[in-house]
């Protein structure tokens, strides 16, 4: 039985479509273990636990929270003013990195609560600072652009 021009076209469609879609599924597993999530620190104390998943946090670092132990380890609190979570890092902060600034740190939430820091980022203003921060931190009223002291609008500056 001789196949038409019809049912060939048919069939390298379908098998072109096919191994298409293996090579997008096998991309998207092996990018599935590289996303990090974002959370607040409102969301994280208020959602069940993500103990053991990696997590980037950001926020305020909390006022009189930032305690500097030996070995370079650092403790201290990020805050969106409703809710803190307690982080650990260890090595080297950032320069911008003080209490009242905002910062953005990456790691795991351990069963206690307790957030383990593999990289923590100083931010100085919200150009910089993602936006979900940004905008947590205004729907509380604590951001206030082009206050003296405090961030400006992007626009302001040039």
């Amino acid at each position: 039985m001789a196949m038409t021009r019809k049912t060939r076209r048919l069939i390298l469609i379908g098998t072109v479509g096919a191994v298409l879609a293996a090579a997008v599924g096998l991309v998207l597993y092996a990018l599935s273990g590289e996303i990090t999530l974002y959370k607040t620190p409102t969301e994280i104390t208020e959602q069940p636990r993500a103990e053991g998943r990696r997590l980037r946090i950001g926020g305020l670092v909390e006022v009189g929270s930032v305690t500097r132990k030996d070995g370079g380890q650092v403790d201290f609190k990020v805050t969106d003013t409703a809710n803190a979570v307690p982080v650990t890092y260890t090595g080297l902060l950032p320069d911008l990195f003080k209490e009242g600034q905002g910062v953005v740190a990456e790691g795991m939430l351990d069963a206690a609560g307790l957030f383990h820091a593999d990289t923590v980022l100083a931010k100085h203003d919200e150009r910089y600072m993602p936006k979900e921060v940004v905008d947590a931190l205004k729907a509380q009223g604590v951001w206030e652009e082009g206050q003296p002291g405090g961030p400006t609008p992007p626009m302001a500056k040039n």
